[in-house]
């Protein structure tokens, strides 16, 4: 390696590192987005169990945490780390909701806290300045520059539905928005992939056979797109499909996931949600809401 690459290297190393761990994407590709302008070293993570294993490997100087994330929430697997001893570590908390029992947790674990919505970019440069003085200048000119940005952060999970039938469109809606998740809609593949692309779902749910294209298509070019390359897709049909079928709809696409799942449109939506919910952590129960 030339001079210039062990500067390099050296100068990275010196950045303080930021492990990023949320199950919407939309939240991730924000946060990382604007820490590398501060200048912070960025890692990602999209699940409790993968936060605790790439933290225990990489040792951040600052984790920003989702409360709700599948396999395993976020509080959870802080107080998991942070009873274990081990290297200094700083945990900002974030969260759509705004239960004081989480609230009361994080004070009481020591830990920061930022509601996702209108004044989270505002907690978040708070937080990031008292952590880091050395770089309050820094953090202070790019949250200025990025003012633009709060609209990319949603403070519910995001979950696009695309059917051509709108009516399946709006009972799926209405089910999920009782349970705080942000639903998306569209009619086509060629909607989708403009919603997918712009708005960043973590979920998309969408029917098998379309007149202007098809799970398939869709799939193919969602996979074929570095923005949306990795959105879990779950396909609604009316029809069962046998084995061989089944395969090469979940088969591997440009070296992305196919479909996760297939299931038949039923009024009964417990499997879907509950698959959904393996995606984007939200509160089962309606009457949270």
């Amino acid at each position: 390696m030339n001079r210039a690459g062990e500067d390099m290297d050296a100068l990275t190393e010196k950045r303080p590192k930021i492990l990023i761990a949320d199950d919407d994407p939309a939240v991730v590709k924000a946060l990382s987005y604007r820490c590398e302008k501060m200048g912070f070293a960025i890692d990602t993570a999209n699940n409790g169990i993968q936060m605790l294993l790439k933290a225990r490997r990489t040792a951040p100087d600052l984790m920003i945490v989702d409360v709700n994330m599948p396999k395993l929430d976020g509080l959870t697997a802080s107080f998991h780390l942070l009873d274990q001893g081990g290297h200094s570590l700083d945990i900002l908390v974030v969260t759509g909701s705004s239960d004081e029992m989480t609230i009361e947790r994080c004070e009481a674990m020591g830990l920061f806290y930022a509601r996702k919505g209108p004044e989270f970019w505002i907690d978040l440069k708070a937080a990031l300045t008292e952590i880091f003085p050395q770089m309050s200048e820094a953090i202070a000119a790019q949250s200025d520059t990025l003012a633009g940005l709060p609209e990319l952060v949603p403070n519910r999970p995001r979950v696009l539905i695309v059917d051509d039938d709108e009516q399946v469109g709006a009972f799926l809606a209405s089910r999920l928005n009782k349970l705080g998740v942000e639903v998306l809609y569209a009619p086509s593949a060629a909607q989708a992939l403009r919603l997918a692309a712009k708005r960043h779902p973590s979920v998309v749910v969408t029917d098998y056979h379309m007149p202007q294209g098809g799970a398939e298509f869709l799939i193919t070019r969602l996979r074929a797109s570095p923005e949306t390359a990795a959105i879990p897709v779950l396909i609604l049909s009316e029809r069962d499909f046998d084995k061989v079928s089944a395969q090469a709809l979940t088969r591997e696409v440009m070296g992305h996931a196919g479909a996760v799942k297939i299931f038949k449109k039923s009024f009964d939506v417990s499997e879907l949600f509950q698959t959904i919910q393996d995606f984007c952590a939200f509160d089962s129960s309606p009457a949270a809401h």
